[in-house]
């Protein structure tokens, strides 16, 4: 794979200042300052995510145009940092380096009800639902989850059950494996 700087010639890194999957754009702000860059939800799904939570940092290559600056390739997403605690026991004792040494698991999204707060995806060959969090989600980068939605799940034996412990995109998940 390229990178985006070899093939464009603006690359900016910023902060996602909001994206909302529903209307399908969000606006960035770039470390450089300027105007906010328009974050389409095509450009994201080319990226091979659906949405990206606010926050979250991002390398993206823009472009100018009549209505203003626009993102036209994501380069990376790291998810929002932050010292909120997220009120999942569960999640308390595991650090990044135990998250990265669970398989990914190749799942859909069954349903995600981002005013609940959570939702749940069926992991391919097995029949029990993962439970998925908000705040994972967050962690993650997602802002939401789109019933069908293929996704990639690093998944512990909670409290409760499955739970997942990271999402990806399903093709971001597979290229960060290889």
């Amino acid at each position: 794979m390229t990178d985006i700087t070899e093939r464009h010639a603006h690359v900016v890194e910023g902060t996602v200042k909001w994206f909302d999957p529903v209307k399908g754009f969000g606006f960035v702000v770039s470390d450089e300052g300027g105007p906010d860059i328009l974050l389409h939800a095509n450009v994201l799904r080319n990226f091979g995510q659906g949405s990206v939570a606010d926050g979250a940092r991002i390398e993206i290559a823009i472009q100018e145009t009549d209505r203003g600056v626009q993102a036209v390739e994501v380069g990376y997403i790291e998810p929002p940092t932050g010292d909120e605690t997220s009120g999942l026991d569960d999640l308390a004792d595991i650090d990044a380096g135990d998250i990265a040494a669970c398989p990914l698991e190749p799942a859909r999204v069954k349903w995600f009800d981002k005013s609940k707060g959570f939702g749940f995806a069926n992991v391919f060959g097995s029949g029990e639902d993962v439970f998925v969090h908000i705040e994972v989600l967050r962690r993650s980068g997602l802002a939401d989850l789109q019933p069908g939605e293929a996704v990639g799940l690093r998944v512990i034996d909670g409290q409760r059950g499955r739970m997942a412990m990271q999402v990806t995109a399903w093709e971001a998940g597979i290229a960060r494996e290889e």
